[in-house]
C-alpha cells in the first residue's frame, strides 16, 4: 500500500486556487505515484473558514469545485480531499465535515468527521453535524480508517479524562481497518508536536496497525499550523515526518523495509515559537493582499524582535522602522534602534513629537487648566505615535505590525488607539521573558548578533516620563510571568495562586489588572497563537462582570 501525504497551505476562501495546487501536486507526483493520495482537513475551503460556512453559495461553489478537480485528475491515483458538504441528515447542523473521494473522474464518496471540538479555538459544532459509525474506505482488498483531526484526539489509554463519549478509532478498528488514515488542521502550540507524536504512537502500538497522519501547514489569522504530516508503524515506530512549517510531500510504502523519511526538526521553545512568529506573520501579509510591513522602532525588546521577526518574513527590503523620539526618549533609545536597522538591513526613518505634544496640549490647555499631569498626557504620546505610523500605513499600503507582548497585554499596561494600533500583534501571545529568551537566541544563532546588547540589558521601559521603567508599574517580568501562566493557562484563582506560595497582594494586584484590561483586549488587533491559551478566538471572558474571586 502505497500513499501519498500531501502538506499543503490553503488560502481561506481561495476555492479554485486550492484545487489547484491539489491538482498540481498529484500531476506532478505522477500517476504511479500512490495507490492512494491524501491532503489535510478541509484543504479545499482552508481552515478555518468560520462563518464562510454559513453561506450556502460558498458551499455549492466548493462542490463544484471539488467536481471539476475530480474531472481533472481522471487517470490518477484516487485523491482524499478536506472538504464541506451539506449534511445528509435533515435533523441537526446543515453541514458535514468531510473527506471526498475524488477517484475515477467524479466525487465517489464522502467520509465524515465525527468528534467536532467546541473548546478553545474551535467551534465546529456550531456549523457541523457529527458522522455516525465508522468510516471505512477499501482499497485494494485493505480496509482504511478515515479519521478527521479531533477524532483521533480521544483515546481512552493515553487521557485521564475522555472529552467525547465514543472513540471513532476504536469504532473504525472493530469495524475491520487495518490502516488508518488521519486528516488533520491542527493548529501549532509551543510542544505540541511531541505530545501529538507520543499519542500518535501508542494508538498505533495499541491496535497495532499503522497510522499516516497528515497536517495542515500555514498561517490562517491567529493561528499557525506547523505542518509535521507524520507515520507509524504497527509498533508504534516512528517512520516517517514532513518538514515542519513548509509545505511538503510524505511518501509511504507500508509494505517497504523503509517507508518514509523522517525530516529533522528541532523542538525548542525558542525554535518552534520563532518558526511560527515567522511563518504567521508572512502568510497574514501576504493572504491578505499586501507585501510591505513597518515598526515603530523604540530602542526597546519587543519591537526589536518584532522587527527581526518581520525581516525574516518579509526580505529587509519590505520593512520599514519608525523612530518617533519624544523629550523622555533617552538617546541610547535612539542609537540602539538606529543600531538594530543597520544590523537589520532595514531602511529607518525619524518623526520627533515633541512639537505635536506642544499642540495637543495647547490645545486641551482650557480643559486641563489647574489638573496636575499624569497617565493622560503619557498616553498622548503613545497615540500621536499610533497616529503617525497609521498614517504611514496608509500613505504607502504597508501594514503596521503591533509590537505588545503577552505580559503587558494580559495587565493592560499599553495604550488603545495608541501603541496597540495595527493590522496584527505579532508577540501578543509571547510573554516577556520568553521575548527574552528568543532575542537572545536570535543573536546565538547568526556569525553576528541582530538585537543590540544595550537592547537586552537595559531596564524596560516606555519612557513617557523621566526616568520611568516598567517595574515602576508592575512586579519584576519573571514573577509576573510566573503568575499570569497560572493565572491564565492553568485558569488558577488568586486563592490557588496564593496557596502555591505567591505574595497575597502581589497576585491579587496581577489579576485585578487582567480582569480590569479585559475591554482593551477586545479591541486588540489579531496575534499569533503560540502558547495553548491565548487572547484571541479562543479567549472568551466577559466585560461587565464582578471579580468573584477576591476575599469577602
Amino acid at each position: 500500500m502505497r500513499i501519498l501525504l500531501l502538506q499543503l497551505n490553503p488560502v481561506i476562501g481561495d476555492l479554485a486556487g486550492n484545487a489547484e495546487k491539489v491538482r498540481q501536486e498529484v500531476v506532478s507526483a505522477g500517476r504511479d505515484a500512490a495507490d492512494l493520495i491524501v491532503t489535510p482537513e478541509l484543504a479545499l475551503p482552508g481552515y478555518p473558514p468560520r462563518d464562510l460556512l454559513l453561506f450556502r453559495s460558498y458551499i455549492d461553489k466548493s462542490l463544484e469545485v471539488a467536481g471539476d478537480l475530480a474531472a481533472d485528475l481522471e487517470g490518477y491515483p484516487p485523491v482524499l480531499l478536506g472538504a464541506a458538504r451539506p449534511s445528509p441528515s435533515p435533523v441537526g447542523r446543515p453541514l458535514s465535515n468531510v473527506a471526498l473521494l475524488l477517484h475515477a473522474g467524479k466525487v465517489a464518496r464522502s467520509f465524515g468527521k465525527t468528534l467536532l471540538p467546541t473548546y478553545d479555538v474551535f467551534d465546529e459544532d456550531r456549523y457541523f453535524e457529527p458522522a455516525r459509525g465508522p468510516q471505512i474506505l477499501e482499497l485494494g482488498g485493505t480496509k482504511i480508517g478515515i479519521s478527521i483531526c479531533e477524532d483521533i484526539w480521544n483515546d481512552a489509554d493515553f487521557w485521564n479524562q475522555k472529552r467525547y463519549h465514543s472513540d471513532p478509532i476504536q469504532e473504525l478498528v472493530s469495524a475491520g481497518a487495518r490502516c488508518l488514515v488521519n486528516i488533520s488542521a491542527s493548529p501549532f502550540t509551543a510542544g505540541k508536536q511531541l505530545l501529538r507524536e507520543k499519542m500518535l504512537s501508542g494508538i498505533a502500538r495499541k491496535y497495532r496497525i499503522p497510522l499516516l497522519y497528515v497536517n495542515q501547514v500555514g498561517g490562517n489569522d491567529d493561528l499557525v499550523f506547523d505542518g509535521r504530516s507524520c507515520a507509524f508503524s504497527a509498533k508504534g515506530e516512528l517512520i516517517a515526518r514532513a518538514a515542519p512549517f513548509l509545505e511538503d510531500r510524505l511518501a509511504l510504502d507500508l509494505m517497504g523495509e523503509h517507508p518514509g523519511t523522517i525530516h529533522p526538526d528541532d523542538f525548542s521553545p525558542e525554535q518552534e515559537i520563532w518558526n511560527a512568529l515567522v511563518l504567521g506573520t508572512r502568510d497574514y501579509i501576504r493572504k491578505t493582499g499586501f507585501r510591505q510591513a513597518l515598526v515603530g522602532l523604540s530602542g526597546g525588546i519587543d519591537s526589536s524582535l518584532v522587527a527581526a521577526i518581520a525581516v525574516e518574513a518579509l526580505g529587509r527590503e519590505n520593512v520599514l522602522g519608525v523612530l518617533m523620539p519624544s523629550p523622555f526618549s533617552s538617546e541610547g533609545s535612539v542609537t540602539d534602534a538606529l543600531a538594530l536597522g543597520r544590523a537589520l538591513g532595514i531602511r529607518t526613518t525619524e518623526l520627533p513629537i515633541e512639537g505635536i505634544m506642544g499642540a495637543f496640549e495647547a490645545t486641551l490647555a482650557g480643559e486641563f487648566s489647574g489638573l496636575p499631569r499624569d497617565i493622560t498626557e503619557e498616553n498622548l504620546q503613545a497615540r500621536i505615535r499610533g497616529t503617525l505610523l497609521m498614517a504611514l500605513s496608509n500613505k504607502f499600503g504597508s501594514l503596521l505590525l503591533s509590537t505588545g507582548n503577552k505580559s503587558e497585554v494580559a495587565v493592560g499596561y499599553c495604550t488603545l488607539y495608541g501603541d496597540t494600533n495595527g493590522a496584527l500583534a505579532v508577540i501578543a501571545d509571547v510573554p516577556k521573558t520568553m521575548v527574552y529568551r528568543i532575542a537572545r537566541w536570535l543573536n546565538a544563532r547568526g556569525p553576528a548578533p541582530v538585537i543590540p546588547d544595550a537592547v537586552l540589558t537595559k531596564a524596560p521601559s516606555a519612557e513617557l516620563r523621566p526616568n520611568q521603567t516598567d517595574q515602576d508599574s508592575l512586579p519584576p517580568y519573571d514573577l509576573l510571568d510566573e503568575i499570569l501562566h497560572y493565572h491564565i493557562e492553568q485558569h488558577e484563582s488568586a486563592a490557588e495562586i496564593i496557596a502555591r506560595g505567591y505574595d497575597h497582594g502581589v497576585v491579587h494586584r496581577v489579576t485585578r489588572l487582567v480582569k480590569g484590561a479585559e475591554f482593551k483586549r477586545k479591541q486588540l488587533p489579531p496575534g499569533i497563537k503560540v502558547t495553548d491559551r491565548a487572547f484571541g478566538t479562543g479567549w472568551r471572558m466577559p466585560i461587565a462582570a464582578r471579580e468573584w474571586d477576591l476575599p469577602r
